[in-house]
């Protein structure tokens, strides 16, 4: 049987889960692209350009990506906020 104090712990951490994959989100984007840039580098003899493409493409899209993901995230948290004002109001 959890404690109280145990599933606030609980609920700290699955409220941080969102923000922690984020970053690993983006780091997988540019070593994905990089790697498959290496990949068609040495298979179409073009090194570094792709492999160089790959890393700007791979670091523009996890940048999309984790600015959208923070937005969504951060509009969430204004409503819970919004939602816990209006309970103490009430």
């Amino acid at each position: 049987m959890e404690q109280p104090d145990d599933r606030g712990f609980a609920d700290n951490l699955r409220g941080l889960g969102p923000y922690l994959t984020m970053g690993i989100q983006l780091a997988a984007a540019v070593v994905a692209f990089f790697f498959l840039g290496r990949w068609l580098d040495q298979r179409w003899n073009t090194s570094p350009w792709l492999m160089i493409t790959g890393i700007t493409l791979g670091a523009a899209g996890g940048m999309t990506k984790f600015i959208i993901a923070a937005m969504k995230l951060s509009h969430q948290q204004d409503a819970l906020d919004a939602e816990h004002k209006q309970q103490k109001k009430v």
